[in-house]
């Protein structure tokens, strides 16, 4: 074997190992947020009861307004804004499509909390997603971007960079693991 076959063989093996050392690194940290019942994997045909300061109903539009300290529960999903419109179809039973919020939107499940200047409750593709100064919490980790997309189908959320300067996308996303003490 020469030494240039060594050299590349020994930098192969380093970046493996450093590879696999990283990737353990991430799963312990995911590993945290795992245990922890998150807003992700959660039952959406639980019933939705909703609370306001004024609701009107637009029947014609077929959809609902909610304004002033709306909060809206359904199980132990809670969402808070200070503004939503619910969509629903009410063909053989009203059904809820849609949930538009707005203004300082909250939604928490357990000890995970996600806010943001607006979101959206799309419960045909069972999706929320909310954007606009993002922060999602849980325990002492966080994590901060433009949008967040949580996915209650599959259990994924994903986290995207805001806007930069001026509109442009050199937004980033940014957090923090809380490291467990021995």
């Amino acid at each position: 074997m020469t030494a240039r076959t060594r050299s590349l063989s020994s930098l192969a093996a380093r970046s493996f190992a450093g590879a696999f050392a990283a990737a353990g690194l991430v799963a312990l940290c995911f590993s945290s947020l795992a245990g922890a019942q998150g807003i992700a994997g959660f039952n959406s045909n639980q019933p939705v009861n909703y609370a306001a300061d004024r609701i009107e109903l637009q029947g014609r539009q077929s959809r609902v307004i909610l304004s002033g300290n709306v909060v809206i529960t359904q199980g132990d999903l809670k969402l808070t804004a200070a503004r939503t419109t619910v969509a629903y179809t009410n063909e053989e039973s009203l059904q809820i499509q849609r949930i538009d919020a707005t203004g300082g939107v909250t939604v928490q499940r357990g000890d995970e909390t996600a806010k943001g200047a607006a979101g959206v409750y799309d419960f045909n593709r069972r999706v929320i997603i909310l954007s606009g100064g993002v922060s999602l919490r849980r325990g002492g980790d966080t994590l901060n971007g433009g949008r967040l997309v949580i996915d209650l189908n599959s259990g994924l959320s994903t986290v995207d960079g805001g806007a930069g300067p001026r509109g442009s996308q050199s937004g980033r996303v940014s957090g923090t693991f809380s490291v467990p003490t021995s």
